[in-house]
């Protein structure tokens, strides 16, 4: 990959991993919620993990955007096909589990299917474990 990752936003990369690991927490703090049996914390929980979504998107979009107009499209080069391609399919994750977070949160705020949180949980923190992946990977490896 040479060089090419010192042309990524690393700050934005950096802050996004923030982002994803803020969301990781509100959805444990959902699910510690619902095990004491508080499902309008965990309602609150869970839309915080989706405005952690929502951010996340944000950020990338304003990364996209930035690259592009620096000439860096996912045409531009073998990094820059992988980038878009990992990247990318890690924001319709994101946008997955936002929706099936929203989904849950709200037959929760109902009092029903309560036990779906851990399974949304599960889910989200898998995601955010592949972004931890993909940070160095994109973002830190051979820069210099």
């Amino acid at each position: 990959m040479g060089k090419l990752a010192a042309h990524t936003l690393t700050p934005a990369g950096a802050v996004n991993t923030f982002v994803l690991l803020t969301s990781s927490l509100c959805m444990v703090l959902a699910h510690e919620a619902v095990s004491r049996g508080n499902l309008r914390l965990a309602s609150q929980a869970m839309m915080q993990t989706i405005f952690c979504g929502f951010v996340f998107m944000g950020i990338k979009a304003f990364e996209y955007g930035h690259e592009v107009a620096q000439g860096f499209t996912p045409v531009a080069g073998l990094f820059w096909s992988f980038y878009y391609a990992m990247t990318g399919l890690h924001a319709l994750h994101v946008l997955g589990g936002m929706f099936a977070i929203l989904a849950v949160r709200k037959a929760v705020a109902r009092g029903q299917h309560v036990r779906r949180v851990e399974i949304v949980g599960i889910y989200w923190h898998f995601v955010d474990i592949v972004w931890i992946f993909l940070f160095p990977l994109l973002y830190l490896a051979s820069r210099g």
